[in-house]
């Protein structure tokens, strides 16, 4: 595992633009495509923003990148809670994707037909690869959830099936996720995290014991791949120097 500490929000979002850019760059030496799984919420806006501008929006060669989502809430495309959307409208929407590669999370039929039909997606990728995704972008609650691993609750747990659904009472919603499985076996796994509100968690999730059901970030340890955190110095300012 790798810290990576930036001054400020907008400076992780600079470090971490550079650093998939080279990612890409370095993994597409070797094989014809890359496959990204994208992250919602607010705090890879920024990030999204970047990539989708100059210098890397030359720099990455879009038509060869197949993007994935780590998680989703089940309402519709055009609710601004939806995370597609939110990245549609701050990368996807700006930069020469083709269409076909691009893979969401549906939101327009029931979450286990949506689980079904993204696990059937992701097989045709992967079958019985020992690595599944190039790189995945993830991001940690102040409560110490990723993707849609919130604490307490049995997904977390999931040993078998890469994707999964379940209804969260706290959000009165259907949460559509990926899996720990899937993400274990990445090449590539990056977490942001910024602000103070994170410090706290943060220092739990890579100083203190292993409790998943508390900190289920915990759960995401690639087993062949390389793990990045991506943090400012607010969410820093606990972690052992």
């Amino acid at each position: 595992m790798e810290i990576h500490i930036a001054a400020d929000a907008r400076q992780v979002s600079e470090e971490l633009a550079s650093w998939i850019t080279n990612c890409i760059q370095e993994v597409l030496k070797s094989q014809e495509r890359f496959t990204f799984v994208l992250s919602g919420g607010s705090t890879p806006k920024r990030l999204y923003d970047l990539l989708a501008a100059s210098p890397y929006k030359e720099e990455i060669p879009w038509e060869k990148l197949h993007f994935f989502w780590g998680d989703e809430r089940a309402v519709p495309f055009e609710d601004d809670r939806n995370n597609a959307k939110m990245c549609y409208d701050e990368l996807l929407n700006k930069v020469p994707v083709i269409a076909e590669n691009i893979h969401v999370m549906r939101t327009d039929i029931e979450p286990e037909e949506a689980v079904v039909e993204y696990e059937k997606v992701l097989k045709q990728y992967f079958g019985d690869s020992e690595t599944t995704f190039d790189f995945v972008l993830l991001g940690m609650g102040d409560d110490g959830h990723t993707l849609s691993l919130f604490p307490g609750t049995d997904v977390i747990h999931e040993t078998k099936g890469w994707v999964n659904t379940f209804f969260l009472a706290a959000q009165d919603m259907f949460r559509i996720t990926l899996t720990a499985p899937v993400v274990n076996a990445a090449k590539y796994v990056a977490f942001m995290a910024v602000g103070s509100g994170k410090a706290e968690t943060l220092k739990s999730v890579l100083g203190g014991e292993k409790n998943l059901d508390k900190f289920p970030s915990q759960i995401i340890e690639p087993v062949n791949g390389e793990l990045h955190w991506f943090v400012d110095e607010a969410a820093a300012a606990l972690l052992e120097k």
